[in-house]
Formats: C-alpha cells, sequence, structure tokens
C-alpha cells in the first residue's frame, strides 16, 4: 500500500517519530509539538484542544491521536468527517508502546520499520536492575498529580533503577495531597521526588521547595515521557540526574 502522504498528529512524541520515520508526511501538528525543531508545518491547536475545523482544512488522509492524550469527542468529530485516525493505546511499559509505535509506522502510515526503531526496542527489552531509589514522581502541581499503576513513565523509571512507591495505586494518576506525599517520604516508603518538565514544568525554583527535606531529580520531561526517537538517548539523559 502507498505511503499515506498527508498525515496530522494530534501527539507531540507522535510528532517526532513520524517526522524522522516518515519525512514529508506531516501537514499539521499540534502548538507542543517541538521536536524536531526545525518543522515547519501549520499548528492545529493543542493535543486536548484541537482546532477540528484546522484539521479538516489540511484534507488529511490520516491523523494520528492517542486514547491518553486525545479527547475521544475531537477523534469522533473527525471520524464522522470522513478522515480516518490512528489512536494509539496509553502504553504500560517501553515495550508496549514501541510496539505501538511499529503497528502505527507499519500498518497505519505504510512505511518500513525505521531503524531507530529496532535500536530502541534492543536498548529497553530485558530485565530491569535492582531498584536503587523509590520516587514519588510528579506530573502535575495544583493538584499534585503523581506516576501511579501501569505507566510508560514508571516503566522508564524501573528499567533503569528507579521504584515508584505509587505502583500498587488502583489509579493510574493518583492525586494524593501534599500532607500524603511527605507521610509517604516520612515513613521512609519513598527517598526521592522526581519532578519532569514537562508536562508540568518543574523547575528550580518551582517544586523541589515542596519536599525540602528530600532529595529531588529535576529531569527531562520529553525523555521521561515521550514514546519515540528520544527513547535512544533517555536512559543516558535521565540516568545521571537520578540518584
Amino acid at each position: 500500500m502507498a505511503v499515506s502522504q498527508r498525515v496530522v498528529s494530534l501527539v507531540p512524541s507522535i510528532t517526532e517519530t513520524v517526522a524522522v520515520s516518515a519525512p514529508g508526511v506531516l501537514v499539521g501538528v499540534t502548538e507542543y509539538c517541538t521536536h524536531p525543531p526545525d518543522l515547519n508545518v501549520p499548528r492545529v491547536g493543542g493535543s486536548k484542544y484541537p482546532d477540528v475545523a484546522a484539521v479538516l482544512a489540511l484534507r488529511p488522509d490520516l491523523v494520528l491521536a492517542n486514547e491518553e492524550e486525545n479527547r475521544r469527542e475531537d477523534v469522533a468529530a473527525l471520524e464522522r468527517a470522513g478522515i480516518p485516525v490512528w489512536t494509539t493505546p496509553a502504553a504500560a511499559t517501553v515495550p508496549e508502546a514501541l510496539e505501538s509505535l511499529r503497528r502505527m509506522l507499519v500498518d497505519g502510515l505504510h512505511v518500513e520499520e525505521p531503524a531507530w526503531l529496532v535500536r530502541a526496542r534492543a536498548e529497553w527489552t530485558g530485565p530491569p536492575p535492582p531498584s536503587r531509589a523509590t520516587a514519588i514522581t510528579c506530573v502535575w502541581r495544583r493538584p499534585w498529580i503523581v506516576l501511579g499503576r501501569d505507566t510508560f513513565a514508571g516503566d522508564v523509571l524501573r528499567r533503569i533503577g528507579i521504584g515508584n512507591a505509587y505502583a500498587a495505586h488502583p489509579q493510574r494518576y493518583p492525586r494524593p495531597p501534599l500532607a500524603e506525599l511527605h507521610a509517604v517520604l516520612g515513613e521512609h516508603r519513598a527517598d526521592l521526588v522526581v519532578l519532569p518538565d514537562e508536562p508540568y514544568a518543574f523547575s528550580a525554583t518551582d517544586g523541589p521547595e515542596a519536599f525540602p527535606e528530600t532529595r529531588c531529580a529535576l529531569v527531562s520531561g520529553r525523555h521521561l515521557t515521550w514514546w519515540g526517537p528520544s527513547l535512544l538517548e533517555a536512559r543516558q539523559v535521565l540516568a545521571p540526574r537520578l540518584p
């Protein structure tokens, strides 16, 4: 089958994946699609609130979405307009994410499996090392939201030796009050707080002050939460930041 020629991506990590794997097919992306930095195509709003009319105006033959990042009503609106939408699932592990990307590229876009994907699979396959720390990993503030069970980012950390204090929580993204987080740390159920710079932009002056007596690790959110070519360097980028 022919390669899709007009693709709109509503997910930043998928945008990078497609730009690297099938150059030239993207005709629209979200305002949050920052990689590759030189990608020069029309913007169609955000991932959560895309401008559906702007997407339709680009006449795509395929739209790429994710069930966790995009709203069902927007996907449904595009499908009602006759636009095929390939929606990737919310992967719980790195291998699941890489297999999902392989299916999207090969079966959805009809391109050959890219070399970077083969290398990433080799990089992230195998048993994780022993845990050297247990972390609370925050992904939002006001309210506080942390990684819970079965998340891609949690598996990334597990595979570089960082356990998750909320791995057994019934929710994938719990919203514990700050007092509870302090209790988890005070009871030594965690000894590290991981603060990525996205989706919430934690920084040296926004985040660590909430945990004044705890080791805090400021890390690259792209390398922690994005599926795609960034996984080739994620281990090397994240590991030095994590005690």
